[in-house]
């Protein structure tokens, strides 16, 4: 457990540790440069290797993933309604893992009913194999869930545990990480093929142009893919939360203000809750709190994404803080369920 500078949650909970790359938005990931300083829990508790490692090319993952015991019932005994970010550090559904171990989290995530899970990954195709037997999961989960030391404590009081468990579970929010456009067409249709309470978006880094609208609005996607037929129209989008951010720390890449407002301005169009996160180190000229002759200045080129031409931008290196996170002169926090 602990508290967090990430704007969209209240805490982490890293239950799991370890990760590898699988694309472009992993090159310059701050967790594996964390774990790769080796700091206390940074190492596997059963053979104390390192999850990564620093050598001339930088911090590396060893590809090493393990669950962490220890970690496990950090939100099972906080009574606080709380959202956690799960697995910061890692992915729950990295290839590595054993379903059993990604059981024993959504078992503690399953008891929790007053805190908020929001569950984010790069592999969805595992992610939606994982509930690809909704009862299946279920059951494996109540039966995990009723073996945990101390349950009643917390929860139960003597009821029937297993009965409990209706997937998706309500509290449970799953998302996929994009950072560019492959990337988008990839993973968000296997995200629409998962069963969640909520579905989201974090497009973060942010790298090139991305184009939503086919999964923004709900009969576009629907209807071409024969999922909703006799002219039928979802009320909602199947998407419920997009966060967009730029990318911070050592070598990071500017991001296009253009990017960003083609995504919110398609986000709101749909009545889908849109939250900025940050510039990253690269911020639009407005955003610069020094003479700009100071910073670093990054020059796009105009090019077509599909939607339209994005003219140049000047973008200037002034770190995070004094990037910060203003579009168009104010914040966006929406979440879903909240209005802003």
């Amino acid at each position: 457990m602990s508290l967090t500078k990430i704007e969209w949650t209240q805490r982490t909970w890293n239950p799991v540790r370890g990760c590898s790359a699988v694309s472009p938005g992993c090159k310059h990931c701050y967790a594996e440069r964390i774990a790769a300083r080796n700091f206390p829990g940074h190492r596997s508790p059963t053979t104390g290797e390192p999850f990564a490692i620093i050598n001339g090319n930088g911090p590396h993952w060893t590809g090493k993933v393990e669950l962490i015991p220890s970690m496990l019932d950090i939100p099972v005994k906080r009574k606080k309604p709380t959202t956690w970010f799960v697995n910061s550090m890692s992915d729950l559904f990295h290839e590595g893992l054993a379903e059993a171990d990604i059981d024993q989290v959504f078992a503690r995530m399953a008891l929790c009913g007053q805190h908020t899970f929001q569950v984010l990954t790069k592999r969805p195709k595992k992610m939606a194999g994982y509930f690809n037997d909704i009862d299946y999961r279920a059951e494996m989960v109540g039966i995990t869930a009723e073996q945990i030391s101390g349950i009643d404590r917390f929860v139960c009081q003597g009821d029937d545990i297993s009965a409990r468990w209706k997937f998706p579970l309500p509290n449970v929010w799953l998302g996929v990480s994009v950072e560019d456009q492959q990337r988008a067409d990839e993973r968000i249709p296997l995200l629409l093929q998962t069963p969640a309470a909520i579905r989201f978006l974090s497009i973060e880094p942010l790298l090139g142009p991305v184009d939503l609208s086919a999964w923004l609005d709900p009969c576009s996607y629907y209807c071409e893919h024969d999922e909703w037929g006799g002219g039928h129209r979802p009320e909602r989008s199947k998407i419920d939360w997009v966060i967009v951010g730029g990318e911070s720390g050592s070598g990071a890449r500017p991001m296009h203000p253009d990017w960003v407002r083609t995504i919110r301005d398609q986000s709101i169009n749909a009545g889908v809750p849109f939250f900025f996160k940050q510039w990253g180190v690269y911020g639009p000229s407005e955003t610069a709190r020094t003479p700009l002759s100071n910073s670093r200045v990054f020059r796009s080129e105009r090019v077509h994404h599909g939607i339209g031409m994005t003219e140049p931008a000047l973008m200037y290196h002034v770190g995070k803080k004094k990037a910060g996170r203003t579009l168009d002169g104010r914040t966006w926090d929406q979440m879903p369920g909240v209005s802003r």
